[in-house]
């Protein structure tokens, strides 16, 4: 076992048990806060499978972006920290049936699934790659996406200023 497996480790430790603690503390900002951990846990093990543009995109949309709005969001709403986040219904029976069924599909198609040993090899860099992949094979594809994002910006805009 040597260093890099030691940070694997280390990294998907600290994803699993933030995710833990995401979806069974009861307080929202305790929960936001440890989503935070999580997305770094994340960001980390991608930066160990070098993709390193994917790491930082993580960063930059997950943490930077979605995860502060919702703290600024659930810290400067009043009375939401003692809300308890519960449905009146109570389905633990469906979900226990479906958690079952899931993890014996899982652990099936792991021990059916014939596992080939490929020799490690250090990461490679995929920013310059994916830029040139992007800006010379896909520039149509590229410059379309963009397009069909401005249009659903503007379309969300139009309906957010619609008088009721």
């Amino acid at each position: 076992m040597n260093v890099y497996d030691i940070v694997f480790y280390l990294f998907a430790a600290l994803t699993v048990i933030s995710a833990f603690f995401v979806v069974t503390n009861r307080n929202i900002v305790y929960s936001a806060f440890f989503l935070l951990f999580t997305f770094f846990g994340v960001a980390g093990i991608y930066v160990l499978l070098g993709a390193d543009f994917v790491a930082i995109v993580q960063l930059i949309v997950y943490v930077g972006g979605i995860l502060i709005l919702l703290l600024f969001g659930v810290m400067l709403t009043n009375k939401i920290t003692n809300v308890e986040i519960k449905t009146g219904t109570i389905n633990i029976y469906p979900a226990v049936i479906g958690v079952g069924l899931l993890t014996g599909s899982l652990l099936a198609a792991l021990i059916n699934t014939s596992w080939r040993s490929v020799p490690a090899s250090a990461p490679q860099a995929t920013t310059a790659a994916l830029g040139t992949i992007l800006l010379q094979e896909y520039a149509l594809v590229f410059e379309l996406l963009g397009i069909i994002l401005l249009i659903a910006l503007i379309g969300a805009a139009s309906i957010a200023r619609r008088e009721a």
